[in-house]
């Protein structure tokens, strides 16, 4: 949450001309409601109904970034998913870090009415070692620009062959 994957994914597809889909986005336009009123509806566990679901059916497509809400890696399936059909990238940042981002932000399902600083060192500490585990790359996000971020990451790509010059290979 906050560090950057949908603005990152969306320059990250734009650099290699493939599709580029944000899994929270995705939901919101089936269910014609935002994450939040998904959220108040169903509860966490429907929106990670519906979450899961989409995951599935967005790792069996080629030629896609995807980037999906923080939460997804709290299901098994969601990870094995991830880990096994694509390559992912962790977009690590440290719970200080998110705070400071997110100052203003009124949106997020999971900050309403709690300390946002204590609540994102809780989420870090509950999902870090679930991001690692469906990571192939982790990169420290760090203060660099969403454009840098977005060049570090394709360069770490391209580095591993997973991007061969801004065309991703056959399977």
């Amino acid at each position: 949450m906050g560090a950057g994957k949908t603005t990152v994914g969306r320059s990250l597809a734009q650099r290699t001309g493939l599709s580029f889909v944000d899994s929270d986005q995705e939901i919101e336009r089936r269910c014609s409601m935002t994450v939040s009123e998904v959220f108040a509806a169903e509860g966490e566990a429907g929106f990670r109904d519906r979450e899961q679901q989409v995951i599935d059916e967005l790792t069996r497509q080629d030629g896609v970034v995807l980037a999906t809400g923080g939460g997804a890696v709290l299901r098994e399936a969601n990870r094995r998913a991830l880990h096994e059909r694509g390559t992912v990238v962790y977009l690590r940042a440290a719970p200080d870090e998110l705070a400071h981002r997110m100052r203003n932000d009124r949106v997020r399902p999971l900050l309403r009415g709690v300390d946002p600083r204590t609540r994102l060192r809780e989420l870090y500490r509950q999902r870090d070692p679930l991001y690692r585990e469906v990571a192939h790359f982790v990169i420290e996000t760090g203060r660099p620009s969403p454009a840098m971020l977005s060049q570090l990451v394709l360069a770490q790509l391209e580095l591993a062959g997973v991007v061969v010059g801004r065309a991703v290979p056959q399977r």
